[in-house]
């Protein structure tokens, strides 16, 4: 993150390109053992939380991300009940699982408390559903996690990391994989942020691949603006033991809680690939 008058600049190397805000003030700053993280007030985006110099989300559009990493996984299974989330410190996934309301618990674990800490002062609005009884927090390794999980007493894990380094590097490989596997049960989930489709479908194909190592068979990758990521353009990759991902597009188009995004004409629409997209990861594409 690079200091520019009063705007802040995050070069994304692997692309040659970088995204910027303009801002107001440094609002907080802490040291975890993990990392640093940093929130500014900006003049446009409300507020901005930094990791380690890299763009985590702002007021304005972290929704875009929270919806769509939620509801597509929540509406395709059948009958959700218990949820996972690894990662998620921000709370907003956490939020929006809860606003299902046959989910009888979710857990969510990160590594590192002072992202919720941090998100609980300046992003209160995303942790609405820290207090709902159904709600367990954990501050965790959440590889460890779920490797001691019981096998076949989840029925989604939502792994909302940040990029494959540093702490959530653990996350991307396939014995993390095996660990989600055994602990979903037959018609489980599996769905994770990866990244940009437009620019990382070598990593989205990578992922699935290590996913596939580890005994899934269904794969869906969803790809949704983002403008606080590297291209503007982002994605979450479900996986499944080996159904499809037909989904429950009656609940969903009478879901009973408010979405700025997600929608079932929306999630009919993104479960048709572009045609690059398709094409790089053999799935359905779009005619015309």
């Amino acid at each position: 993150m690079t200091p520019l008058d009063n705007w802040y600049i995050e070069r994304f190397e692997p692309t040659g390109s970088a995204i910027g805000y303009r801002v107001e003030a440094k609002l907080d700053e802490v040291r975890s053992p993990f990392q640093k993280i940093e929130v500014y007030r900006t003049t446009d985006w409300g507020n901005l939380m930094l990791i380690d110099g890299a763009v985590m989300l702002t007021s304005r559009d972290n929704f875009l991300y929270h919806e769509m990493i939620a509801h597509p996984a929540l509406f395709t299974h059948a009958d959700p009940k218990r949820v996972v989330i690894i990662g998620g410190g921000d709370c907003g996934t956490l939020r929006e699982v809860l606003r299902h309301p046959g989910v009888e618990r979710a857990t969510q674990c990160d590594i590192d408390e002072q992202v919720t800490r941090m998100a609980e002062k300046h992003f209160p609005e995303l942790c609405q559903s820290n207090g709902d009884p159904r709600a367990e927090l954990l501050f965790d390794d959440g590889v460890a996690y779920m490797a001691q999980c019981p096998a076949g007493s989840v029925d989604v894990v939502i792994v909302d990391s940040t990029d494959p380094v540093g702490p959530a590097e653990g996350l991307f490989n396939r014995s993390f994989y095996e660990s989600c596997y055994r602990a979903l049960k037959d018609d489980g989930i599996l769905v994770q942020q990866s990244e940009s489709p437009l620019a990382q479908l070598e990593l989205i194909k990578a992922m699935r691949s290590e996913m596939g190592k580890a005994g899934f068979s269904t794969f869906k990758t969803l790809p949704f603006p983002q403008p606080c990521y590297p291209t503007g353009w982002w994605s979450v990759t479900m996986a499944r033991k080996g159904r499809d991902f037909a989904f429950r597009d009656g609940d969903a188009a009478a879901k009973g809680f408010p979405t700025h995004y997600y929608s079932a004409h929306l999630h009919h629409g993104v479960l048709v690939a572009p045609p690059f997209v398709a094409q790089a990861l053999g799935e359905t594409c779009a005619r015309g």
